[in-house]
């Protein structure tokens, strides 16, 4: 079975298909000083491209792991998630309070899906 890589670098890809799954990194805001929905819905949109490119959609988004600097922002996460999932085809999801790797990040969203 073969392996593509999207947008692949030294350290790590954006996308890998491997099969009929697509595995997506966890992604963050381009635009750090955007709130926790506008971070969400910059993530959002990268998902989308990646799974374009990847030859699927949202709809056939597998799982999803969410990590919030403050998890009391679920909410306004949510709010713009709720808008973006596809209806009737909600993944199996987690999210969770953590630290993030650069200061301003709010939000980051890892998703596999299948073809």
């Amino acid at each position: 079975m073969s392996i593509k890589r999207i947008n692949a670098g030294p350290r790590m890809s954006s996308a890998v298909v491997h099969g009929d799954t697509v595995y997506l990194a966890g992604l963050t805001a381009d635009d750090s000083s955007l709130d926790v929905k506008g971070q969400t819905k910059q993530i959002l949109a990268k998902i989308d491209k990646f799974l374009a490119e990847a030859g699927t959609d949202k709809s056939k988004v597998l799982s999803a792991n969410i990590w919030l600097t403050d998890i009391a922002t679920w909410g306004q996460m949510n709010e713009v998630w709720d808008a973006w999932v596809s209806p009737g085809n909600a993944p199996a999801r987690a999210t969770v309070e953590a630290k993030l790797a650069a200061p301003g990040l709010k939000v980051e969203i890892m998703v596999q899906a299948a073809k």
